[in-house]
């Protein structure tokens, strides 16, 4: 069996993005502290009154974030270490693309789990931060707005202006 392949230029992106992913992480600050101090400027609306609006579940979700990401990111690079082609051996009539199986779970590749994985991290989007962004004249953060999250017939919870 052949097991110098070269290396499947998809997988080899995907890990890349995840690591990328990892690095950047582990550089940003954990807000459990913040998020904590915070809590305690909630006001009877639900929202912490600062430039822009932050929910307690915003809270919650930012102060456990950084730490879930990390975890979330490392095991799908264990993931990607586990399924990954092999030379499936056997005889082909197309000896420059041989059949290939992932060498964890032996389906043909590219097996469920990599395609699982594909499907959701191939896609990369740009951080916020990589991405040239005016200042707003009122000091308020850019925040997208997704139509759909407003509530029916209600305004976005963080509408500025």
């Amino acid at each position: 069996m052949n097991t110098d392949l070269p290396e499947d230029p998809q997988r080899q992106r995907l890990r890349e993005h995840l690591e990328a992913m990892v690095t950047r992480t582990e550089k940003a600050t954990s807000w459990h502290d913040a998020a904590n101090s915070l809590r305690g400027l909630v006001n009877r609306e639900g929202y912490v009154p600062i430039r822009t609006r932050l929910a307690s579940a915003d809270l919650d979700f930012l102060e456990g974030a950084r730490e879930e990401l990390l975890g979330f990111a490392a095991l799908g690079v264990r993931l990607l270490d586990l399924h990954q082609p092999r030379d499936a051996g056997g005889i082909t009539s197309d000896t420059a693309n041989p059949i290939l199986r992932c060498r964890s779970c032996m389906w043909r590749w590219p097996c469920p789990t990599f395609r699982a994985i594909a499907e959701s991290f191939d896609s990369p989007r740009t951080p916020l931060s990589y991405q040239r962004v005016e200042p707003d004249p009122r000091g308020l953060l850019p925040i997208e707005l997704d139509p759909d999250d407003a509530p029916p017939g209600g305004t976005h919870p963080y509408a500025t202006g």
